[in-house]
């Protein structure tokens, strides 16, 4: 079925940026009649079904929970007293979230963690974490997905799908495009997928290479020693044939510049961190022999953002404790699942964040037996949990704000219509509740 193109609009606006996933295109044009959005063009279809059915499950008005347990309207001044004095109150706090807000909301957030000694965590403790961990340990050779369109002549995906996850990826910064040095696009380019599973993205591939699920490391350090022009005595490793990863290690060692991008296929899968870890080192050697990159393919807009803002202001990418007064990290020590399931949090507030889909199940029990804050867009699982909740707009549609692309490049995203009546940016939420909290600090001191 073809969709007819959109007609009835009164107003264009141009170059505006997708708020979905870490590709953040910035080439989106919204269709506007009455200063509403009625189409998009440029967007893929995930991004396009979130911006034109915002309205859907929209959280309209704060809201707090009663007696009986029902949520109820109430008044911004209510809603923001009672999260300010709860939060001021608490003893161990977690702020958690961040990958779908502005790089200016995540800094009022630092400003109330350390205001209230409070963890700040966002996604990253259950996705690129460990990424993140094998980048502190081992480096990362990084690249901008600008480079990738321009130079790379060969592009290899690991443990990531993005024609479903990212489904632009290819046709805007990989595979697809005519880059300076690539005129002919993908006649210009080997794409290559590893994965145990034929995704989407291995079907439009050159070369689908089909390795058994937890046996990553194995894979990358047996590409590793063919690398180094060691011998494999096994006629197989990780259930791919030697001599198909010997032709992947010459079709590598030969690139002119080569491009890797792995997920969570490999970040989350046994191993983990010491998966990174390998990978890193394999992309290493490879630059022995032609120019290699690697990136994660990170999920939410400003997931990465709120990596680089942390790590500008503490030194820490993310699970920052505040509550010795200063910044301290430990990964299983002050990062949020842990911290759920050691039923240490007395309060919790989650930002642009459903811990309600993202965590597992006895992590979730806690949460229903301390306070818990929605500060968010959209009605959703966590809604269902939350004692109050702070209906928030849509960085690069409703507010204005810098977010930085997976390859950590920041880009400022307009907004393009007028925020709902009674709803308000995070960063003016975050800005109110710390103000609340500062006058609690001076009541008490006087």
């Amino acid at each position: 079925m073809i969709e007819k193109p959109i007609t009835d609009y009164d107003e264009e606006v141009r170059n505006c940026s997708c708020s979905y996933c870490g590709n953040n295109c910035d080439d989106i044009t919204y269709l506007l009649k009455d200063k509403k959005i009625v189409g998009v063009r440029h967007a893929c279809r995930i991004g396009a079904s979130k911006i034109i059915n915002d309205q859907d499950q929209r959280l309209l008005n704060p809201l707090v929970r009663n007696d009986e347990g029902i949520l109820e309207e109430t008044t911004w001044d209510v809603a923001l007293d009672k999260t300010a004095r709860l939060l001021y109150e608490s003893d161990r706090p977690v702020l958690y979230g961040w990958g779908e807000t502005s790089v200016e909301a995540i800094k009022k957030g630092i400003k109330i963690a350390e205001k209230t000694g409070a963890v700040m965590d966002n996604q990253s403790t259950i996705c690129h974490g460990s990424s993140i961990q094998a980048f502190q340990n081992v480096g990362h050779p990084v690249m901008t997905l600008g480079e990738v369109k321009n130079r790379a002549d060969v592009v290899v995906y690991v443990g990531t799908n993005p024609m479903d996850d990212h489904p632009r990826h290819l046709s805007r910064y990989t595979t697809f495009p005519e880059g300076f040095f690539r005129k002919n696009g993908r006649k210009d380019r080997t794409v290559i997928t590893l994965d145990p599973k034929y995704t989407n993205t291995a079907k439009v591939s050159d070369e689908w290479i089909q390795f058994n699920m937890n046996e990553d490391y194995l894979l990358f350090d047996a590409l590793r020693m063919l690398l180094k022009g060691e011998s494999l005595d096994e006629e197989e490793i990780a259930g791919v044939p030697t001599s198909q990863l010997e032709n992947l290690i010459q079709i590598m060692k030969n690139a002119e510049y080569g491009a890797l991008f792995f997920g969570l296929g490999v970040s989350q899968t046994l191993g983990k961190q010491k998966n990174v870890d390998m990978l890193i080192q394999l992309v290493e050697d490879l630059n022995r022999y032609s120019k290699w990159s690697m990136l994660p393919m990170r999920g939410f807009f400003n997931v990465s953002g709120f990596n680089i803002a942390l790590t500008s202001e503490t030194g820490y990418p993310y699970g920052v404790d505040f509550s010795r007064g200063y910044p301290r990290f430990m990964v299983g020590e002050t990062t949020t699942i842990d911290l759920l399931n050691r039923r240490e949090p007395d309060f919790f507030m989650a930002i642009s964040a459903d811990p309600g889909v993202q965590f597992p199940g006895y992590t979730i029990k806690h949460l229903v037996n301390i306070p818990t804050i929605q500060i968010d867009t959209h009605w959703g699982p966590y809604t269902e949990l939350a004692d109050i909740v702070l209906p928030s707009t849509r960085v690069g549609v409703e507010t204005e704000g810098t977010a930085y692309r997976m390859d950590s490049i920041p880009l400022f995203m307009k907004k393009v219509i007028d925020k709902p009546e009674n709803c308000h940016s995070d960063e003016w939420i975050l800005t109110q509740l710390y103000e609340r909290i500062e006058i609690l600090k001076q009541e008490e001191d006087n």
